[in-house]
């Protein structure tokens, strides 16, 4: 055998795997078609992050006076110069991964790659030419890529998908964003900020329809603040594009409506790269469109590993980083966990930043559980009235006999950091009296964790 671990794909998953295997000593390859770091550190995560990083310096620069602070003329976004930004950060990341499979002397094989057989992988080059390669092991973790609707079909112009979404080359004055999920709510909030006029369709009855009811719905209140029309129980039926036109039947409860837009984008989810793998011609075992995998992301062929976006559960970049890393401590002999599916953060990078994890309040109450919910709103919070983020609240989920804290949802600022803390609470089965407890730094966001927590105890002190 050529390596001891072959990885086909090096995002998120992939080239923490081939990191991890380094460590245990292991000799590694990865095989990638396009730009190391896969779609998040090229087409995702990281370069919307920067977006939407612009988008909330422009929010304050708008809202400067509110700060005291007094500018000259009125504040307007340079689009090309902020799509210049991201495209530069998400470089910058590319490179970085670059240095660690250097570090880590993890051999980076170009092309696309195929599962060819028992222990075999083929990779070819340039569509035509093509070699293989043979290792102890595989893992494939190639991802995934913008889910097509057959009534949104996408021409990559004026029905885009989220890779045209991050690199269009002027602001259009209107958007019509199909899928109110993380993607879809990400960069409709961003093209609003920017001052796109929005219209995010969801068919679900509320947007990020995932999410607690009660962040649901303060998410609507806010992107209706800030203009955008939000609508629910809809669904786009059918497009036309007629010169820089876009038109779109969106189906609503109250009968067909059209409405006209510069760009229509199609956020409606994402679907597994599985196809041209190899998966067929080696009859792996398929749950549906995914590979069915053990918990230790064994396929049904022997050697052969599946993780990320490809694989069952939530498709999200640190999910497919902790399924890579438990894979190769598997393979190498050590004895790691089960990964927790239960106790996977969930975040949306909005604003207000929405951020959750575990039960939501309908899901325990459809369980039969008895609970106590605690509710702590920003507006109580002196950090959040200094900061001038006002927005939104911290809500826990307990069960009311052990105090077992059985999930957590937020929206406001700097919430997607503040999870954390619910995810080691919940991994230690802390209860809520110990979170309570637990000092918290004053003046800080995270204050209003404790605070909640002490609300479903009726003990809070700041309500």
């Amino acid at each position: 055998m050529q390596y001891d671990l072959i990885v086909i794909g090096s995002g998120p998953g992939g080239y923490v795997a081939a990191i991890r295997a380094s460590q245990l000593k292991m000799k590694v390859a990865i095989v990638e078609k396009e730009e190391l770091g896969g779609v998040c550190l090229n087409w995702g995560c990281i370069p919307t992050k920067s977006l939407l990083k612009s988008a909330q310096v422009f929010n304050y620069l708008k809202h400067a006076s509110d700060y005291g602070i007094k500018t000259r003329g009125e504040a307007k976004p340079d689009f090309p110069a902020v799509v210049e930004r991201s495209r530069k950060v998400a470089e910058g990341m590319s490179k970085g991964v670059q240095y660690l499979m250097k570090k880590n002397k993890i051999e980076v094989i170009s092309g696309y790659g195929r599962l060819a057989g028992k222990n075999t992988v083929e990779v070819k080059t340039d569509g035509k030419s093509s070699s293989t390669t043979t290792a102890k092991q595989i893992i494939l973790a190639t991802g995934a890529r913008s889910r097509e609707l057959p009534s949104l079909r996408q021409d990559g112009k004026k029905i885009i998908g989220y890779r045209e979404a991050m690199t269009l080359d002027k602001l259009p004055k209107s958007m019509i964003v199909a899928g109110s999920g993380a993607i879809g709510s990400e960069f409709a909030w961003f093209y609003a900020s920017m001052g796109t006029q929005v219209t995010l369709v969801e068919y679900m009855d509320s947007i990020v329809p995932l999410e607690d009811e009660e962040v649901s719905a303060q998410l609507g209140r806010s992107f209706r603040k800030m203009g955008m029309k939000v609508m629910t129980g809809s669904s786009i039926e059918g497009a036309e594009v007629k010169g820089n036109v876009c038109t779109a039947r969106v189906k609503t409860k109250k009968g067909e409506e059209k409405i006209e837009a510069e760009i229509i984008l199609s956020a409606v989810g994402i679907t597994p790269n599985t196809s041209g793998i190899g998966l067929e011609e080696n009859k792996v075992e398929m749950d549906g469109e995914r590979v069915k995998v053990d918990e230790f992301y064994r396929t049904s062929m022997e050697g052969v590993y599946a993780i990320g976006d490809i694989v069952g559960g939530p498709a999200l970049a640190h999910v497919a980083s902790a399924e890579g890393i438990i894979c190769v401590e598997k393979i190498g002999g050590l004895e790691p966990e089960p990964l927790n599916y239960d106790n996977i953060p969930s975040c949306v990078y909005t604003g207000p930043e929405v951020a959750s994890v575990g039960m939501t309040e309908k899901s325990a109450s459809e369980k039969g559980l008895d609970i106590k919910v605690g509710k702590f709103p920003f507006t109580a919070s002196g950090k959040a009235s200094a900061a001038g983020e006002k927005e939104g609240f911290v809500k826990l989920i307990f069960d009311a006999k052990y105090g077992e804290l059985l999930g957590a949802h937020m929206i406001g600022a700097n919430v997607t950091e503040m999870i954390a803390e619910i995810v080691v609470a919940r991994k230690l089965e802390t209860t809520g009296h110990e979170i309570i407890k637990s000092v918290h730094p004053h003046p800080t966001m995270s204050e209003a964790v404790m605070e909640a927590a002490a609300a479903a105890w009726d003990e809070v002190i700041h309500l």
